[in-house]
């Protein structure tokens, strides 16, 4: 069971309140039910009230960069995603150990977020389709809008028959029933 947020709506909700807040809480309400999360989620960079990057943060803690604003500088090596430059190696060194690990008791995997900065990691995709093909895997993740060229990894998801779509908006974000119907979906899915 796939659980994914539709983010359509994501602009017209405040600064600092959205899809990583609904997860966050989303993964606290499972692990008061005693059900197990691995993953990460991203987090906003801010320096001086100006967001200057993104940072992965794993469930257990652990803190690395994804992003940073770098100028232009005509480096056509780089992995940029507008004026953010992708760490590759410092996000794989974090995700893809949590990626590769085979936990003993079935657990949720979260994925936030699984979009243009991620893709630049081959190691990323390949395990996330590994784990997408597994039919006991069950994955709660955010992905963004279709616009402009579709991703290939997100488009997958976005078709998948197994998939639970949650459609995000201002009017439902805090909706106590809907973070209830996601966690019994969620527990469900792992047999609980």
């Amino acid at each position: 069971m796939l659980v994914y947020f539709d983010l359509r709506k994501l602009s017209e909700i405040s600064k600092g309140v959205g899809k990583t807040t609904l997860v966050q809480k989303l993964v606290n309400n499972l692990k008061d039910a005693g059900v197990p999360c691995n993953g990460f989620y991203t987090q906003e960079v801010r320096q001086g009230g100006k967001r200057i990057g993104f940072d992965v943060v794993t469930l257990d803690g652990k803190n690395g960069i994804l992003s940073r604003v770098k100028p232009q500088d005509g480096n056509r090596r780089e992995c940029r995603v507008g004026q953010y430059v992708v760490d590759v190696p410092a996000f794989e060194s974090l995700v893809l150990p949590l990626l590769r690990t085979q936990a003993s008791t079935p657990q949720v995997l979260v994925l936030d977020e699984i979009g243009k900065m991620e893709m630049f990691s081959q190691g990323f995709v390949t395990s996330v389709q590994r784990i997408l093909a597994q039919p006991d895997s069950t994955v709660l993740t955010t992905i963004p809008i279709p616009k402009g060229k579709p991703i290939p990894l997100v488009e997958q998801i976005r078709s998948n028959k197994n998939v639970f779509l949650v459609n995000l908006s201002k009017s439902n974000r805090d909706d106590e029933s809907l973070k209830e119907e996601i966690v019994k979906t969620l527990m469900s899915s792992l047999g609980k």
